[in-house]
């Protein structure tokens, strides 16, 4: 009898490694929320949130499904929230993928993995905390493929800057960070940059957009704190991959890898701070490190926000 039960914890164990390397890291998903954020009268905007793509070049099934989903949902704006590549060679697959969003408002900050490459990692090192830096990690071409989003795909990079666009006659403010996973993060450079997009507030006249989105690669309490006081309306952020490996049907992630909770690792929930509350949404993105190509009750993702007029009540 313990020998049964060990031949079928076995074969469980087996199983699930085959789904989790051989099927599910595949089963790409679109995952839809409808936020109530804009101003009163507004037309809904659609808006495709992309996240940790970690782009190899063999990755041609997540290359030609990326690029199908952008052509069917046509989006009005799209939000990166970084790690795009997962080898030196990632980026030409990258533009082959993202081409059909070429003329589409979008913004972008980087994650390490649009610097610089993955390394191997002990998994269970994750349950300790945040992963630790590599200080041999190889140097990703960043400068041509931020040419890429932002000549050739007209994408804003949000670095530790602010910009702001219109769309379909929404005006938004947004402001972002580098990855703050790696301590890129210059949160002090954020209210000059905000400043410097309507220097009349300094005359005291009212805000001019319609909405404040705060751009995040890494979730760390302090920055979704910050971004909260900064004013936005809602805060769009990736890197936790959603846990990667989760207990099917748990709302909570095994680890986050950042101090998120983990009830909070995927999808859309609320975040409050200093008496405000505004909606985050955690992208469990679309990929892995190609040192550990697993994804199991985790589907790959992108997901799609309809932001809708709050009620006129």
């Amino acid at each position: 009898m313990v020998r049964a039960a060990a031949v079928a914890t076995g074969a469980t164990a087996v199983a699930g490694v085959v789904w989790g390397t051989g099927i599910e890291r595949f089963l790409f998903t679109v995952r839809a929320h409808e936020v109530r954020v804009l101003p009163a009268g507004s037309p809904a905007l659609t808006v495709l949130h992309l996240s940790d793509a970690h782009m190899a070049p063999w990755q041609r099934r997540k290359q030609e499904w990326i690029a199908r989903i952008a052509e069917e949902i046509q989006p009005d704006l799209i939000v990166n929230t970084g790690d795009n590549l997962g080898h030196a060679d990632g980026l030409a697959r990258i533009r082959t993928a993202f081409a059909p969003l070429r003329g589409v408002p979008g913004l972008f900050v980087h994650g390490s993995n649009d610097v610089i490459g993955p390394s191997a990692r002990n998994p269970l090192r994750y349950f300790r905390g945040p992963s630790e830096r590599s200080r041999a990690a190889e140097q990703l071409d960043t400068r041509a493929m931020d040419a890429f989003f932002t000549d050739d795909l007209g994408w804003m990079d949000l670095n530790n800057a602010a910009a702001s666009v219109e769309v379909a006659g929404v005006r938004i403010d947004a402001f972002g960070i580098s990855d703050a996973h790696r301590d890129w993060d210059d949160l002090d450079a954020l209210p000059g940059a905000l400043a410097a997009l309507h220097p009349h507030h300094l005359l005291g006249r009212p805000r001019p957009s319609d909405l404040t989105l705060g751009v995040t690669h890494a979730p760390y309490r302090r920055v979704l704190d910050r971004f909260v006081d900064l004013g936005a309306d809602l805060v769009l952020a990736g890197h936790t991959h959603g846990g990667q490996v989760r207990v099917p049907f748990s709302s909570r992630a095994l680890v986050a890898n950042c101090d998120i909770p983990l009830d909070q690792a995927r999808g859309l929930s609320p975040w409050a701070h200093g008496g405000r509350t505004v909606p985050l949404n955690v992208s469990a993105g679309l990929g892995h490190s190609i040192y550990a190509p697993v994804r199991f009750g985790c589907r790959p993702e992108v997901s799609v926000l309809t932001l809708r007029a709050v009620d006129s009540a």
